[in-house]
């Protein structure tokens, strides 16, 4: 279980209950974002590459036949539970670990290459910084990554939004904007930026992959909201659902900041 004072008012989340949902709908990068992270130099052959917040190790997997050998670590162990099911579906020797990313234990100068997709807002910037650091080999590089819905923008996305905060009021993951991921202060005696990415994408989905991956969001499936409540969420979003075609896209942005160590 997590808490932060910043992230939905203080309310408990756990990553491992969304995780069935997590594993089976969360999947949904395209092949230009793998694309443009390769274009960086980063998760190729003969790099050690860390996934922090690695969920069910979606990008280890994604990315495992460039050639990289990759460490997944999540601090939810069902989550850790699923990636390591889904990696040996696909026959992939990939090790996962259960930890913080501030407390992950390995030697000094051990990869090449750190990454964290849709995790680094749950991640103390003062410790999670100097860590790794050290962890990276001389020159390596941390790639913080974001994507998500536009709802001003994209009215599904919208009333989706809309009918999550009616049960969940608390939850602070609305309201997505552009912007342009620049470096933290935290991150200055530790990295300087070698680039800041910014684009829009448009994502597939039907009315089941979305209804999963609303439910695998923070303020529904891993949210402490009580199971009856999940329910009536999952009753009313299913019928607004059933107004809209059966596939459609979504509209995201995509940010990628990447960081090399000083």
């Amino acid at each position: 279980m997590q808490k932060n004072d910043s992230i939905d008012k203080g309310s408990i989340f756990d990553w491992s209950r969304a995780s069935k949902y997590y594993a089976k709908y969360r999947d949904i990068y395209p092949k230009e974002f793998y694309q443009r992270i390769l274009n960086l130099g980063l998760c190729q052959s003969g790099q050690t590459v860390l996934d922090l917040g690695t969920g069910t190790g979606v990008l280890p997997r994604n990315l495992y036949h460039y050639g990289a050998k990759f460490v997944g670590v999540d601090i939810a162990e069902r989550q850790i539970a699923e990636a390591q099911v889904l990696s040996a579906l696909q026959k992939m020797d990939i090790n996962y670990i259960v930890a913080a990313a501030e407390d992950v234990s390995f030697s000094d100068n051990s990869f090449d290459v750190v990454i964290a997709c849709q995790s680094f807002i749950y991640f103390n910037q003062q410790r999670i910084f100097p860590k790794i650091h050290c962890l990276l080999k001389d020159g390596g590089h941390f790639c913080i990554l974001w994507m998500a819905w536009l709802p001003f923008e994209d009215e599904i996305a919208q009333k989706s939004e809309k009918i999550v905060l009616k049960y969940n009021p608390k939850w602070t993951g609305a309201g997505s904007k552009r912007y342009t991921p620049i470096i933290p202060d935290a991150a200055l005696p530790y990295f300087e930026e070698q680039h800041s990415i910014l684009y829009d994408i448009k994502i597939p989905f039907t009315r089941e992959s979305w209804h999963g991956r609303i439910m695998s969001c923070r303020g529904i499936g891993a949210s402490s909201l009580p199971q009856n409540i999940i329910r009536q969420f999952e009753e009313e979003h299913l019928v607004f659902l059933n107004t809209v075609p059966e596939s459609f896209e979504i509209l995201h942005y995509v940010t990628m900041l990447n960081l090399r160590k000083k």
